[in-house]
C-alpha cells in the first residue's frame, strides 16, 4: 500500500503550526509564544511553543514533534502488537489552551502521523472543555469540525464524534472531560485521500475556537467562577495522567518531559466530594452539557 510523502507531512505540520501560532497571537493581544527547540538523543526533536500570561490565554502551547528509531513504546504496540519491533517515524502538532476567563473554554486538539515498516495511519481530533456551557459555543465547534469532514466523506463525523466522545471519558469520575468534538486514530487506506482529510480537519481548528473567545472575552466574572475553573481544570490533570495515549506514547518513546507535560494547567485545584448547588450554572455544566449529545441538529 502506497505511503504519504513524509516531507510533505512535516511541511504541513510545520506551517500549521505557524498558522495556529500566529492566529491566537492576534487575538490574545498581548501574549506571544516562546519557542524552544529541542532534539532527542534516541532520533528526532521539536518545537516546543509556549505562551504564557497573556491577554486571553493563562498557559497554552503549540508544539511540533518529529521523533524516530528502532521500535516503539508499548504504548503504541499494546492494541498493534504486528508494529513492535518495527523502526519507525512519528510526528504531529498538539494544542492546548487554558484561557484566564472562566466563560472561554479550554481547548485541545492533536495532528498526527506515524508509520512503522510498511505500517502507517493518522491520527488526530480536537475536543471543547469549557467550564460554563453555552449551546451556541458547542454548536459551532461541532458544525464546523463536521463541516470539514463532510467535505471528504459523509460517514466520519459521526464516527469521529462518538469515538471523541468515547475517548475522553473518565472512566473514574464516569463523566466525560467536555462537549467532544472529533477523534480518531490508526487511520490508514487511501493516502491521498486520508492526507487531505488530515489536513482539512487540522485547519478547521482556528475557525472553529476563534469565534468562541469573541463571544465570550469580555464576559465578567468573580472569584465563584475562578474556583469553579480551577476544580474542573483538575478534572483535564486526572485525564491527561492517568488515559491520555498520546501522553503515555510521548513520555515511553523518551520524549522531553517539558514538552508533553505542558498540556497541564499551571493553577488547579481538588476539593473533597464537592457539589455542584442545584440549579446553578455549576450543575448545568454536569446536566446538561458533560452527557454525549447531538450537537448538530439542535
Amino acid at each position: 500500500m502506497p505511503k504519504p510523502d513524509l516531507n510533505h507531512i512535516e511541511s504541513f505540520l510545520l506551517a500549521f503550526q505557524d498558522r495556529v501560532c500566529a492566529g491566537l497571537e492576534a487575538i490574545d493581544g498581548k501574549g506571544r509564544f516562546q519557542e524552544d527547540a529541542w532534539s532527542r538523543p534516541e532520533g528526532g526533536g521539536g518545537r516546543t511553543r509556549v505562551i504564557r500570561n497573556g491577554g486571553i490565554f493563562e498557559k497554552g502551547g503549540v508544539n511540533f514533534s518529529k521523533v524516530w528509531g528502532a521500535s516503539l513504546p508499548p504504548s503504541a504496540t499494546a492494541a498493534r502488537p504486528e508494529m513492535a519491533g518495527l523502526p519507525f517515524t512519528a510526528m504531529g502538532v498538539s494544542c492546548v489552551l487554558h484561557p484566564h476567563n472562566p466563560y472561554i473554554p479550554t481547548v485541545h486538539f492533536n495532528y498526527r502521523y506515524l508509520e512503522a515498516g510498511d505500517i502507517w495511519w493518522f491520527g488526530g481530533g480536537a475536543d471543547l472543555t469549557p467550564y460554563y456551557g453555552f449551546e451556541a459555543d458547542a454548536r459551532h465547534f461541532h458544525r464546523t469540525l463536521k463541516t470539514a469532514c463532510d467535505i471528504h466523506d459523509p460517514d466520519f463525523y459521526p464516527n469521529f464524534k462518538a469515538w471523541c466522545d468515547r475517548y475522553f471519558f473518565i472512566k473514574h469520575r464516569n463523566e466525560a472531560r467536555g462537549v467532544g468534538g472529533i477523534f480518531f486514530d490508526d487511520l490508514t487506506g487511501d493516502h491521498e485521500k486520508l492526507t487531505a482529510f488530515w489536513q482539512e480537519a487540522a485547519n478547521a481548528f482556528l475557525p472553529s475556537y476563534l469565534p468562541i473567545i469573541e463571544r465570550r472575552r469580555d464576559m465578567a466574572f468573580g472569584e465563584r467562577e475562578r474556583n469553579f475553573q480551577l476544580y474542573r481544570r483538575g478534572r483535564y490533570v486526572e485525564f491527561n495522567l492517568v488515559y491520555d495515549r498520546g501522553t503515555l506514547f510521548g513520555l515511553q518513546s523518551g520524549g522531553r518531559t517539558e514538552s508533553i507535560l505542558m498540556s497541564l494547567p499551571s493553577l488547579v485545584s481538588w476539593e473533597y466530594n464537592w457539589q455542584p448547588e442545584p440549579g446553578s450554572p455549576e450543575a448545568a455544566l454536569y446536566e446538561q452539557f458533560l452527557p454525549a449529545r447531538d450537537w448538530i441538529s439542535i
